[in-house]
């Protein structure tokens, strides 16, 4: 079997179709990005390296059975501008189409794989129309520790992969994590994460510790402010913890935190006692309703209090952690590509491939279709 893959990166697609059991005689890449181009000849040396997708008329091809893409997608992801096909980046995707139908024309069989974000509809509608097929949405959160949603076009027969069961705490190095799928890794992942992306964008995903002195691979993370040290309130039940600014963000405080309340007392008291205690600790202010929903649940357990005033249901108590951002191969777990796949490169390049790859148990899944 022949391989074309445009945009190939780090070049996921050899891995997935290794993992598929595909034999592959020849695989032709294109790819601009000198790092990613080092870390595919590290791995797969035989790859044949193209270069520019926009030059593709230079290329001297055999008959291709599969071709592969993940074009560009800042143009239509929903993080972005928005500017769909009038973005230079997304426009990349015609070079796609007019590639596909040259070699449909040599392979009436040939067999395609277009991967692109969630976007708009209309957009949605247009490359479908396009591409003569609608896309199935797949999130990697089955196959992997990752809640990444993308659609998938392709003239290959596939359903929705099984679930693995897979959460974050299973590919950590180290630490402990409040929820049990990351963020979406994006290619800005190597620029670091604060509290405020991660809780009010729900975005970068946070690694917590207790030891300040634990073998961090790409160093002490820090926040936007060179800050490394939060106060964090913390399950002593094992329960999933919840994370908290403190209302000052990275200021080192102690944090005072009542016990839980007996539930003979009136809820509507204890919301108003709640209620004092925080101005007399904080000096402002929250809505009464806010309080009331302070007072303990029926399971005895208090809610948790954080700076956005986001309510989180687990028991207070007063710990200190620190945060750091997921390792290079943390982040190549929730890829689902193997360990060190990426060594050899900064980071800096690490974390942006990463970022920019395919979830490699999903592209598998698919690409079965071909047997």
């Amino acid at each position: 079997m022949n391989v074309l893959s445009l945009f190939d990166g780090m070049s996921c697609g050899q891995i997935a179709l290794e993992r598929a059991g595909i034999k592959v005689d020849n695989y032709y890449a294109s790819e601009i990005d000198k790092y990613a181009i080092q870390i595919t000849q590290k791995n797969y040396p035989d790859t044949i390296q193209l270069g520019d997708v926009t030059k593709w008329r230079e290329w001297d091809l055999p008959k291709i059975d599969l071709i592969l893409a993940g074009s560009p997608c800042q143009g239509f992801s929903f993080a972005g501008k928005q500017l769909a096909f009038d973005d230079p980046r997304s426009k990349l995707f015609f070079d796609f189409v007019d590639i596909k139908n040259y070699l449909q024309e040599i392979n009436p069989e040939l067999k395609f794989l277009l991967e692109n974000v969630k976007m708009k509809q209309e957009f949605k509608d247009v490359i479908s129309g396009i591409m003569g097929v609608k896309p199935r949405e797949i999130n990697s959160s089955l196959v992997s520790a990752q809640n990444r949603r993308r659609d998938y076009w392709s003239n290959l027969e596939f359903g929705q992969p099984e679930d693995k069961m897979l959460v974050l705490k299973d590919v950590l190095e180290f630490g402990v994590v409040d929820r049990d799928k990351s963020h979406c890794l994006d290619a800005n992942y190597f620029k670091g994460t604060n509290l405020g992306q991660y809780l009010a964008k729900s975005r970068r995903q946070i690694v917590f510790h207790e030891n300040p002195n634990d073998p961090i691979e790409v160093g002490h993370a820090t926040d936007i402010n060179g800050h490394d040290i939060l106060k964090r309130i913390y399950s002593q039940h094992g329960k999933s913890p919840t994370l908290t600014a403190i209302c000052g963000g990275n200021q080192e405080k102690k944090v005072a935190v009542t016990e839980p309340i007996a539930l003979t007392e009136r809820r509507t008291e204890e919301a108003k006692r709640i209620r004092r205690e925080f101005q007399q600790k904080f000096g402002r202010d929250f809505s009464p309703r806010r309080a009331k929903e302070l007072v303990p649940r029926e399971d005895g357990k208090m809610n948790c209090l954080t700076a956005t005033y986001s309510l989180k249901e687990h028991i207070l108590i007063d710990e200190k952690l620190y945060y750091r951002k997921l390792t290079p191969i943390e982040c190549e777990r929730l890829q689902t590509v193997p360990d060190n796949y990426t060594e050899g490169v900064s980071n800096t390049q690490r974390y942006k491939m990463l970022g920019n790859g395919w979830t490699v148990d999903v592209i598998a899944h698919i690409l079965k279709g071909l047997k």
